[in-house]
């Protein structure tokens, strides 16, 4: 299993796959997704890129198959210093970036702390606020793993990350959950603590990827709009991925094109699918 070593012991898991430019794949990861979560969307970027790109993907601490001191907060300054980490540990100087949910507020903060790195964006599905959502709509996601611990204990956690690696939104497994599924020292651990510490350390990595301050999240919004990347919009169509973000990111970024990515039939699915890799060919370097 590829991963980069951080200098705080941290491991961040990566594959790669196929040859040519660069392009990393940013996944839902900071909420609790990783590389597998790629295959619940309408199109699985491995599959479809491969064949003429380099894909990197990578897992965000604690997701997948990275780990990380336990319990720290998520925070999108060290995702991005992680993600540079592994670049230059392929010697990547520069790649596309494709990001899907909250990898999209990654890719965000790679290109504010490392704009020279990123030759181009595509953002399926960003998260962030507009009229039809308030902050406690992405908080939200965490009520039910902290009401687990709550009512069933870290013997209730542990035995809900047992039975599913992955955290998604609204159940009570938690952002700990693969690692949890996959360390029995790590399980060993958590029993250690205090049910009211495990509950803390979920609200700090919660407000952590869900930060005040931005409709972008990750970073400030007068900076989006000098934003120095080519930038494909697939628009979402719920409340944590709302389309008037997509409307407002098109607007507002520069060099910004949006696109319907017509999840209702596999011919306009396609078409989606044709565009991104037509965009990426458009901007890799000849």
């Amino acid at each position: 299993m590829p991963e980069t070593v951080r200098p705080d012991g941290a491991r961040i898991h990566y594959e790669v796959h196929g040859e040519g430019f660069p392009v990393l794949l940013l996944g839902d990861g900071a909420a609790g997704g990783g590389i597998a979560s790629w295959e619940t969307n309408f199109y699985h970027p491995v599959t479809e890129l491969a064949d003429r790109f380099r894909v990197i993907a990578l897992d965000p601490r604690h997701v997948g198959g990275s780990t990380a001191a336990p319990f720290e907060p998520f925070s999108y300054e060290r995702n991005a210093a992680d993600i540079q980490a592994v670049l230059d540990e392929l010697g990547v100087d520069q790649a596309h970036v494709v990001g899907a949910g909250t990898g999209t507020a990654q890719a965000w903060r790679l290109v504010h702390d490392a704009p020279a790195r990123v030759r181009s964006v595509v953002s399926q599905e960003p998260v962030g606020l507009d009229d039809s959502n308030t902050l406690g709509t992405f908080l939200g996601e965490y009520d039910e793993a902290m009401r687990l611990a709550r009512a069933e204990g870290l013997e209730g956690v542990i035995a809900a990350a047992e039975a599913q690696a992955r955290f998604t939104g609204g159940s009570g497994v938690g952002p700990y959950a693969a690692r949890l599924n996959a360390d029995p020292a790590f399980r060993d651990e958590i029993l250690t603590l205090r049910r009211e510490r495990y509950i803390v350390s979920v609200v700090r990595y919660r407000d952590g990827v869900w930060p005040q301050g931005s409709a972008y999240f990750s970073v400030p919004e007068e900076w989006m709009t000098g934003f120095p990347s080519p930038l494909l919009i697939l628009p979402g169509n719920d409340p944590l991925h709302p389309e008037g973000v997509a409307k407002r990111l098109a607007s507002e970024v520069p060099d910004a094109r949006l696109l319907d990515t017509g999840h209702d039939t596999g011919d306009r699915r396609t078409e989606a699918v044709r565009a991104i890799v037509s965009f990426l060919d458009e901007h890799t370097p000849r």
